[in-house]
């Protein structure tokens, strides 16, 4: 087995290999020390910085080929791969294989981090044992090693499906598709694809969960299998009589929601089909509704200063998050940039009726500048520091300063939870020093 990329997913699935008694080979362009001592911790072999002649050679004798999550489709191990007729595979393959219990799989451009944790959130409160895995700080492959867990909820990444060649998920949940990770992906179509492979292999034992408000997603709905439907105001989860409601079982009512914003409503109905699919109970699912306060950095209130409230959207990394948040808080500053994943930003401005001016940052600056010339003012700041000023001097009472970047936060933070805690910070000070 070749392990192309060798951090976190790849070095959990080298020690379940290594265990199993399966040879293993690492290559890793640019390998750090902790990476270096983990393999050797395995006896690992670990190849730094092959050339595409390596690569190919690298490729020829393995029998799969594992990409670390994230790795660029333009990799010369994806065409080394092709070229000698090696399958690529997916650490969810290799931990279906290993693992019978059910996965709940979680994808979709914005929210997965949310849905799947919501979800986990109600089962658990169902007495049922679950735990999350996937893209986040616990691999699949590690993950299964806790005998305790029932079913796992998977945070499911285009990265890891786009490889999968036998992952079938028990329930797979696809909440929203808008262009994004075309640094990693080598169109917006392999993009999509990776995406839809979530139902890919759905068969009458499993569950697929369609998110009837996207257009893109409800196209996909697979003619195989259960399928459960969510929206705002349609299918079979949805918003009625200012309630969530699951076919006619009433789950919540949105007043006692703790985040009753459109895209949030989405998320809990999106939860609530998952885990209701998996065995949990109507009363448990609004029992976690309710107790749901949100995520840092996803449209978090920060506090108010002089009549404007200031919002910390850092995780919103695409247009589409961007146009989702401004909807939610009203008219607002928005500010927005950083480094681009290879988006267009332009649709950044669908919202601009709700958005009265604008606070560029980072690397994409010029291009924020662009996508709202002519549209509404825009400005450049050189720090977040500059950029927070900008916003409090141009903000009304009644409006919002809104960070919501749009981008990566790759050009001036390690982060996007470092770019909203300094936003955060910024901003208290700025409450703080006022009284």
């Amino acid at each position: 087995m070749l392990l192309a990329g060798y951090a976190v997913t790849n070095q959990a699935l080298a020690a379940q290999l290594a265990e199993r008694g399966h040879p293993v080979v690492a290559a890793d362009d640019a390998p750090l020390e902790p990476a270096r001592s983990h393999a050797a911790s395995l006896g690992v072999e670990l190849l730094e910085g092959p050339d595409p002649a390596a690569w190919r050679a690298l490729a020829d004798r393995a029998r799969a080929v594992v990409p670390t999550p994230g790795l660029p489709e333009s990799h010369p191990v994806i065409a080394a791969a092709a070229a000698a007729g090696t399958p690529i595979i997916s650490e969810f393959d290799l931990a279906q294989r290993w693992d019978s219990r059910p996965t709940l799989a979680v994808t979709g451009t914005n929210g997965k981090t949310t849905v799947t944790l919501m979800a986990a959130a109600m089962l658990e409160a169902s007495g049922i044992a679950a735990c999350v895995a996937g893209n986040t700080e616990t691999p699949l492959a590690e993950a299964i090693r806790d005998s305790g867990t029932a079913i796992f909820v998977v945070e499911a990444s285009s990265f890891r499906l786009g490889h999968s060649r036998c992952y079938r998920p028990s329930v797979g949940a696809w909440l929203n598709f808008s262009p994004d990770h075309l640094d990693v992906h080598a169109s917006v179509e392999s993009y999509r694809s990776a995406k839809a492979s979530i139902w890919q292999r759905s068969d009458e034992g499993s569950t697929a969960v369609v998110n009837l408000d996207d257009p893109v997603v409800a196209a996909h709905s697979p003619d195989r299998g259960r399928v459960v439907t969510f929206g705002i105001h349609q299918g079979d989860f949805r918003v009625r009589d200012g309630a969530l409601w699951a076919w006619s079982q009433k789950l919540a009512d949105v007043g006692e929601l703790a985040r009753p914003q459109p895209h949030e409503l989405s998320n809990q109905l999106a939860a609530a089909a998952v885990a209701l699919s998996a065995g949990a109970s109507a009363e448990a699912v609004g029992s976690a509704m309710l107790a749901w306060a949100g995520l840092p950095h996803r449209v978090a209130l920060v506090g108010e200063y002089r009549g404007v409230r200031y919002y910390d959207d850092s995780k919103a990394t695409t247009p589409h998050a961007v146009c989702a948040a401004v909807r939610s808080v009203g008219p607002a500053v928005l500010v927005a940039g950083g480094r681009n994943k290879g988006l267009d930003l332009g649709p950044m401005a669908d919202a601009v009726d709700k958005v009265r001016s604008v606070v560029a940052i980072g690397d994409a600056s010029p291009e924020v500048e662009e996508a709202f010339a002519g549209r509404c003012p825009v400005t450049a700041a050189g720090s977040m520091e500059e950029a927070v000023r900008m916003a409090a001097g141009s903000a009304r009472p009644g409006e919002a300063v809104l960070l919501s970047p749009g981008c990566a936060s790759f050009d001036w933070y390690g982060s996007y939870a470092e770019r909203g805690d300094h936003f955060c910070r910024l901003v208290r000070e700025m409450i703080g020093g006022s009284r």
